[in-house]
């Protein structure tokens, strides 16, 4: 397995895979599939020419990702954002997320203003919030009627972890 930045040429595997990521796990997700599917090709472009996503691949295939943005106000580039981690059912169990984590959180390291990754996660999905504990991510909030489905309301937990050593 090899992690690297998706790059302009990974635009059209990026959007089926978050496409389908979407569609078998609608609840880990605030975008829906609904949402997203009609998002003209250069929207997925744009995301991975201003965002970081990093992909993981089995040989020249893309099992896994996990996006990190930068904050890009004065007051709060000292922050980052984890965002829409997934990584295919066939490769789960395999070390794929703890590996996308911590790409991501030493891509954070290398940049010089960020202390701070933040993420939020679905708090039924135990299988993430355990990663996320695993890699260092601490719990400091939940937030009740978060977003809302079909079926009713689900809970995200937000938490945090320092990358920079001198916050606790």
């Amino acid at each position: 397995m090899r992690i690297s930045r998706l790059r302009l040429t990974n635009a059209v595997a990026y959007r089926a895979f978050m496409l389908g990521a979407y569609e078998e796990s609608p609840t880990a997700f605030t975008s829906t599939l609904a949402e997203r599917e009609p998002l003209a090709m250069s929207w997925w472009e744009r995301r991975l020419e201003t965002d970081i996503v990093l992909g993981a691949f089995d040989a020249r295939r893309l099992v896994g990702v996990a996006g990190l943005r930068p904050e890009r106000r004065e007051r709060t580039d000292h922050k980052a954002l984890l965002f829409g981690m997934f990584v295919e059912r066939t490769h789960r169990g395999r070390g794929v997320g703890r590996a996308l984590v911590d790409a991501v959180l030493d891509h954070a390291r290398s940049m010089p203003a960020v202390r701070v990754v933040q993420l939020t996660v679905t708090d039924s999905n135990a299988a993430a919030v355990r990663l996320y504990e695993a890699s260092g991510f601490v719990r400091f909030g939940t937030e009740p009627h978060a977003v809302q489905t079909d079926d009713g309301f689900l809970t995200k937990l937000h938490l945090w972890c320092s990358v920079s050593g001198d916050l606790t």
